[in-house]
């Protein structure tokens, strides 16, 4: 089979924008409303996509005056959306910061179960101040520390996951046997940070185990991801260093012992998709009329770890702190500042910029133009897929899905139809066997 692209919506409320909520595209009641994620996922559906993905925090943020916020956590959602779809991939968000590794694998076991199989783990360490006051935390965490426990963390859950071999149920009404506890392991697991005896409550899913999903670009989160990460959501603001990021990341993962082909590389992309270029430049143009200079001043500040709430919006940044201060978003970081520099950016225009997609990088052209630039990305080798951020839902999504979509299918960049019915298996992975049982096999021979 030819290679072809691999495409996950990423659905945030109304719209990625910003001012999304308060554009007459979209309406902001939808924020509460399970059917409007429910229909976004049908969408989805309908034009073939990989998976569909919640981010999540822990925490209301302290810009909650001007923005919207997260409603819903996002396993039940994915949960009710895996009711009304059949073949969609389900990705969460959940933090290894806060939670046990015994919960969390048990959350997604549930999910896998209901859904057939179709759920992912994005795996994040939880940067903020105000989530780990939450969970009686002060301060951050360092960054090394962080992912020392997030190592750890997926250990054990990936453990757990596989303590139930394939066919450790009999449900055998005859006999009366339900499972076979030789087939039903403890894991016995004792570290640095946890201490899990197991095995877990939940058997093993048709996909074995959920598809593992990360989005860090600091040194340690590529380390990371490449050692468990099997989609890699990153952004990318140029074809070069797209190309740069997935030349890297694959090359770590040999390193690992990994194919590389077992890492997806999907960076974001915030289209905004018009019948022509200037239609496009001039709805983009819209939404950043709206943003709050308010709002995004305080986003700024929590990128950069800078106070900027009273800084001239028509000035430079200030001096930044080198990046070895910085234990939030490492890569995030260094994005934005490297864009404020290299276009040499006011305050004012950092925002713009920034408004569609936090980092991301937007694009405002047709659907022709779109797909163009999809294809240049993918042909190049800066991108096995993307990771589509519509700038306003529904409509950000539907225009994606009914005029790019077709397009990528005609030059046999995307498929018609699915052809798996798992999470992994759109994804091109195989079954995880239980460790177990790899490790019965090798004995037995």
């Amino acid at each position: 089979m030819p290679r072809q692209l691999h495409l996950n919506a990423f659905l945030m409320g109304v719209g990625h924008h910003e001012a999304a909520w308060r554009h007459e595209r979209t309406d902001v009641r939808n924020l509460t409303d399970v059917r409007h994620f429910q229909r976004l996922a049908q969408l989805a559906e309908r034009g073939k996509l990989d998976s569909v993905f919640f981010a999540d925090g822990l925490a209301v943020d302290p810009r909650v005056k001007h923005n919207t916020q997260a409603t819903f956590e996002p396993i039940t959602l994915l949960t009710a959306m895996a009711t009304v779809t059949e073949r969609v991939g389900l990705i969460a968000t959940a933090t290894t910061g806060y939670i046990e590794p015994y919960t969390l694998a048990r959350n997604f076991a549930s999910l896998d179960h209901i859904s057939g199989g179709r759920a992912g783990w994005n795996i994040v360490t939880s940067a903020g101040e105000d989530e780990a006051a939450n969970f009686g935390v002060e301060g951050i965490p360092d960054h090394a520390g962080r992912y020392r426990r997030a190592a750890e963390f997926v250990d054990v859950a990936t453990a757990l996951w596989d303590s139930w071999e394939d066919d450790a149920l009999i449900l055998d009404e005859s006999t009366g046997i339900f499972a076979d506890p030789d087939r039903v392991h403890r894991i016995d697991h004792h570290g640095e940070h946890f201490t899990v005896r197991g095995p877990l409550n939940t058997p093993r899913s048709v996909q074995g185990r959920p598809l593992l999903v990360q989005a860090g670009s600091s040194e340690s989160g590529k380390d990371f991801a490449a050692r468990y990460a099997e989609a890699i959501f990153t952004a990318q603001r140029s074809v070069g260093d797209g190309k740069a990021f997935y030349r890297d990341v694959k090359a770590r993962a040999v390193k690992f012992g990994r194919s590389a082909d077992e890492v997806k590389i999907l960076p974001g992309i915030v289209p905004f998709i018009g019948p022509t270029e200037e239609a496009a430049a001039e709805l983009e143009q819209q939404f950043t009329d709206l943003i709050s200079p308010e709002y995004s001043l305080r986003q700024l500040s929590q990128m950069l770890g800078v106070d900027l709430t009273a800084h001239a919006l028509d000035a430079p940044l200030p001096a930044l702190p080198p990046i070895e201060k910085i234990q939030g978003n490492k890569s995030r970081y260094q994005l934005v500042k490297d864009l404020a520099s290299s276009e040499s950016l006011t305050v004012r225009q950092l925002i713009a910029k920034l408004g569609g997609g936090r980092g991301h990088r937007t694009f405002a052209g047709t659907a022709e133009q779109v797909a163009d630039n999809l294809e240049l990305w993918f042909a190049e080798g800066a991108a096995d897929g993307f990771n589509i951020m519509p700038p306003y839902l529904p409509g950000g999504l539907e225009d994606f899905v009914e005029q790019v979509v077709p397009l990528l299918q005609r030059r046999g960049l995307f498929r018609t139809e699915y052809t798996a019915t798992t999470l992994r298996g759109h994804y091109g992975l195989t079954h995880r066997p239980s460790r177990y049982t790899v490790t019965a096999a090798e004995t037995s021979a």
